[in-house]
């Protein structure tokens, strides 16, 4: 009876100990898997040109409001969108 018990409890623990090692090598490999990420695209009066990074997009408009159809780029002091 004991040694059963025994054997019972030997085959749980290999069981969890397998599971835990197929979960933690699964999640090893997922951490890679990122995708790059995509960069935005202005289309301004000067064509289509990547967004810099630490920069932003939006409409542009003209000084009474009316959207002019493209896009103005945005960037901190520092940043040059045009390189």
């Amino acid at each position: 009876m004991w040694q059963r018990l025994i054997l019972v409890a030997i085959g749980v623990a290999a069981l969890a100990s397998t599971a835990a090692t197929a979960k933690t090598s699964h999640h090893r490999g997922a951490r890679y898997l990122t995708a790059p990420q995509q960069q935005q695209v202005a289309c301004t009066v000067l064509g289509c040109i990547p967004v810099p990074r630490g920069c932003s997009q939006t409409y542009g408009r003209t000084p009474s409001g009316i959207p002019t159809g493209y896009d103005v780029i945005l960037c901190p002091p520092g940043i040059w969108p045009l390189k």
